[in-house]
């Protein structure tokens, strides 16, 4: 075989190995795992579906998607699920995916990732976990603020506090009760079967107004606190501003499709051959505040003007 052909030969069969390479990793199946607090067809977890179909993964044939909530022997199931990645939202499906594997990827959203002890530094989170921390802190502060300036006249304010969350918010949030001259009760929910005494400790208690704290389990009984706070006529805010566009009263916080998007594309990045520690946890950008005024109208209550001029939305 003469120089010319042998390397005309030679390059060909690169070119083709290179064309089979890529080949194989657009034929690879995907296996990850979600855990939040969340049934399947919850919009979060609809939303993470709708995003990773942009993404270009189509469940079933480039992606396999296991949803789990945190339950007695996840840590060991996810251990043998022989997993790409995980997504794991909030402190205790953090905890599960720590607890199963050192090595596979934990893509992870909680409420201070850095404060709860996931990661030592954000811009460089070391290990095999990155996600997105989404100021839960002071943005719980930032609530209280906005209930009071929705109904400046309640000054005993019940707390829903989950546990899991962490204590290392809460001084802040009783420096913030100070300034305005509220009195808060801070009520413990670690599981959806405490919401009720919960309930009970807020009514006993006259408690004038509810500010529902950053939680994926607090975020997940949702319907639930409506509910009550519309029979006990109580004015509430919650994490997100969707929870006010499903019928809560006022929702601030980031844009939930946008920290879900975050999540999706570090998660793409890393079934693409990126390294969790090579990835900086990423922070919210974009915050929104919505206020239900159908829902306030069956309080009742008036909400005030220079309130409803601060809303990215208001809800006939």
């Amino acid at each position: 075989m003469n120089r010319r052909r042998f390397i005309g030969t030679a390059a060909g069969s690169v070119v083709v190995a290179s064309v089979d390479v890529v080949a194989q990793q657009m034929a690879k199946m995907f296996r990850i795992c979600v855990i939040d607090p969340f049934p399947a067809s919850d919009p979060v977890n609809m939303g993470i579906r709708r995003i990773l179909g942009d993404l270009g993964y189509v469940e079933g044939k480039s992606i396999v998607i296991e949803w789990r909530n945190v339950e007695p022997g996840l840590a060991a199931e996810l251990a043998r699920l022989k997993l790409d990645a995980i997504m794991a939202i909030g402190d205790l499906a953090i905890q599960a995916a720590r607890q199963a594997t050192s090595t596979t990827p934990i893509i992870a959203s909680s409420d201070d990732l850095a404060g709860e002890g996931h990661v030592a530094n954000l811009a460089h989170p070391e290990g095999n976990l990155t996600g997105v921390s989404i100021l839960g802190s002071e943005l719980n502060v930032k609530r209280l603020e906005l209930l009071n300036a929705a109904v400046p006249t309640a000054v005993r304010v019940a707390v829903l506090w989950d546990p899991a969350t962490g204590t290392y918010h809460l001084p802040a949030l009783h420096a913030e009760a100070a300034r305005l001259r509220v009195a808060l009760n801070v009520l413990e929910v670690r599981r959806p079967e405490d919401l009720d005494k919960a309930f009970e400790s807020a009514r006993a208690w006259h408690a004038e107004a509810l500010n529902v704290l950053a939680s994926p389990l607090l975020g997940s009984l949702w319907q639930r606190i409506f509910e009550y706070a519309a029979r006990n006529r109580l004015p509430a805010i919650y994490q997100f501003a969707e929870a006010a566009r499903q019928g809560g009263l006022m929702g601030y916080g980031p844009i939930l499709a946008e920290a879900l998007r975050q999540m999706c594309i570090q998660l793409d990045r890393i079934l693409k051959g990126a390294k969790p520690r090579d990835l900086p946890v990423e922070q919210p950008t974009k915050f929104e505040l919505a206020i239900n005024l159908k829902t306030a109208g069956a309080l009742p209550i008036t909400i005030p003007q220079s309130l409803l001029l601060r809303a990215d939305e208001v809800i006939q």
